[in-house]
């Protein structure tokens, strides 16, 4: 129970913590204190929702079938080991994050644009049905509620970790060597649980 809800939470947080449109404009709006409260809440809403969906879809389909499972194992491992790469990656490039001052926006806009920052990003589908969904299928069954929960757990304390910290963590990434930390944390989170699904195929 605690290894899939750790297992859950580790795998979730390693796939949203990074870079990207959403968690640059959850931060941003949090610095501004725009509609901090709702914003992180849709977020962490909807990432549990696909995260619920992949998990009694596409982890039940992909459990009930030995080659499938396999495959899906493989796959994921594959894909966690070029995400890691690819957080390594930035690590050495470096990056930073601009959180600009326009101002108050409504609350309908708002909303708007959170929504069109989680469900246009293709990766959020990629992150939550599939991989998150294939992974939930190496869990055992009665276990695999609690690797949801750990994973929408994570999503929520992170977008609201950035919503609610905002005014301190702002001045922070737009450092690059904060990034640099926490895509190397990202690399190892990815890379550790790409290694685990390969173990248990051994």
């Amino acid at each position: 129970m605690i290894f899939a809800f750790l297992t859950g939470f580790g795998t979730s947080a390693g796939l949203i913590i990074a870079i990207g449109a959403q968690n640059a404009f959850v931060l941003s709006q949090g610095v501004r204190r725009n509609h901090h409260l709702v914003i992180p809440l849709i977020c962490s809403f909807f990432d549990a929702l696909l995260i619920t969906v992949g998990i009694l879809g596409v982890g039940t389909a992909v459990a009930s079938n030995p080659a499938l499972t396999k495959a899906a194992a493989w796959g994921g491992a594959a894909f966690l080991f070029w995400y890691g790469a690819g957080s390594f990656r930035s690590a050495l490039k470096g990056g930073h994050l601009e959180a600009d001052d326009r101002g108050s926006t409504s609350l309908k806009k708002a909303v708007l644009t959170t929504l069109a920052v989680t469900l246009l990003n293709p990766h959020v589908y990629l992150d939550t049905l599939v991989l998150m969904g294939s992974i939930s299928g190496q869990i055992p069954l009665a276990e695999r509620p609690w690797f949801g929960i750990g994973a929408a757990m994570a999503s929520f304390v992170w977008f609201f970790i950035l919503s609610l910290g905002g005014n301190l963590l702002a001045p922070l990434f737009r450092k690059q060597v904060a990034w640099r930390i926490l895509d190397t944390l990202v690399g190892i989170i990815m890379w550790s649980i790409a290694l685990s699904l390969v173990v248990n195929l051994a």
